[in-house]
């Protein structure tokens, strides 16, 4: 039997409790769960993509089948390069399901032997963004409900916010 692999790619800038979960979730479902950072030579985040893989390498520590790596280009030619069968998606409200579904569809058309899992989030991540926990962290909000320790802490020191 082949081993079961999924793809759970974002941006992760800066990864959220939401990604968290859903990394989790998702390692409990594969034998192999690899979280993929999307890199975008016209985006500019706030974390550097080797700055992202160390945050989510430390958060996802405790899951032996989790890894991380970067990719540039599409997901899918990705999922071929390493051998992946499922990408893992997750939904947080409706208007993500047209979007994602599109995506699905592109995806499936490109390399039919991908599937796209989709997973709820979670009640309680449902409104956790990165863009929500950058722009608490940019104003010296306290972020340790929506991030790892080791992220609020790495956004502190990016916006020059004394530790807590």
């Amino acid at each position: 039997m082949t081993e079961r692999v999924a793809v759970y790619a974002g941006s992760f800038d800066p990864p959220t409790t939401g990604h968290l979960d859903l990394i989790e979730r998702g390692a409990r479902l594969f034998e192999r769960l690899v979280v993929a950072i999307g890199v975008h030579p016209t985006k500019r985040p706030l974390f550097s993509p080797a700055e992202r893989v160390a945050l989510l390498t430390e958060i996802s520590r405790h899951l032996p089948n989790v890894e991380v790596m970067t990719f540039e280009g599409l997901l899918i030619d990705h999922c071929r390069r390493i051998g992946a069968h499922v990408i893992v998606r997750g939904l947080r409200a409706a208007t993500d399901f047209e979007y994602e579904l599109q995506i699905a569809h592109a995806n499936a058309d490109m390399y039919p032997e991908v599937e796209t899992l989709f997973l709820p989030t979670r009640t309680n991540y449902g409104f956790v963004s990165a863009s929500l926990v950058r722009e608490i962290a940019m104003h010296d909000g306290d972020v340790s409900r929506y991030a790892a320790p080791p992220v609020a802490a790495a956004l502190r020191a990016k916006f020059g916010h004394a530790p807590r």
